[in-house]
């Protein structure tokens, strides 16, 4: 997979494969393109060069109305939050539950507030948004982005900017969904050991391509200086 914005060539022929009910996390240096390749994944950016497939079908193939179909099997939380300013904290994250199921409304409410129990924000249902902090708005898009229980799920830094506790809380929750469901999660942090501790799979990108791809204690064990570095934090190598 190749992905080009003008002169800057972000994806250079990244080749992944990512196993069914596998949570898959990518690390790598700023700038390697983990955020670029979330974002092709779920069908938001077009590769130049290359084909995403999900579970048989290839995304490029698929017609509009197609893609938007294959797009609600995903859940997806990005760097940006992507939430609703004038909605208040409950309705983002039922909002998925409105638009793809029918449900009854004592139920959706009822997950809404199970699920602002899991990202520790009990009570806020009826506050804005647009009076949280930037911690707060990232556990509501992660509450968000599980409350489908998706069978396809995508992070990028679910836990930034968040508490050393209230982080290892989320990380757990989002191993605890993807165990339940045996949904295929790909994952984007920087929060290393808090990651790590839940993946089953790693992949290194450094700038543009992937360098590493194997287990999560592979990626530990691993003498790729690159890797070794960026996993176990060393101050003098090649990054």
């Amino acid at each position: 997979m190749h992905k080009r914005f003008g002169r800057n060539h972000v994806l250079k022929g990244v080749d992944l494969v990512v196993p069914e009910g596998c949570l898959y996390g990518l690390i790598g240096p700023g700038a390697a393109g983990k955020s670029v390749l979330l974002k092709v994944v779920a069908g938001l950016l077009d590769p130049e060069e290359g084909r995403v497939v999900v579970d048989g079908t290839e995304l490029g193939k698929l017609g509009e109305l197609e893609l938007q179909g294959m797009r609600q099997r995903f859940g997806m939380a990005f760097q940006n939050y992507a939430l609703f300013d004038y909605m208040t904290v409950g309705e983002n994250i039922a909002f998925p539950l409105r638009r793809l199921f029918d449900l009854p409304e004592d139920e959706i409410q009822s997950r809404v507030a199970q699920r602002l129990v899991d990202v520790s924000l009990p009570g806020f249902a009826d506050r804005m948004v647009a009076g949280l902090s930037g911690g707060q708005k990232k556990r509501v898009s992660v509450a968000r982005a599980t409350i489908t229980r998706a069978e396809l799920v995508l992070y990028d830094e679910p836990a930034a900017g968040l508490d050393p506790v209230t982080s290892q809380r989320i990380f757990e929750l989002l191993r605890h969904e993807q165990q339940q469901i045996g949904a295929t999660v790909i994952m984007v942090s920087s929060d290393l050991d808090r990651m790590l501790s839940v993946t089953d799979r790693v992949g290194m990108l450094y700038r543009g391509r992937l360098i590493f791809d194997g287990t999560t204690a592979e990626a530990k064990a691993s003498q790729e200086p690159r890797v070794k570095q960026f996993v176990h934090g060393l101050t003098e190598g090649p990054l």
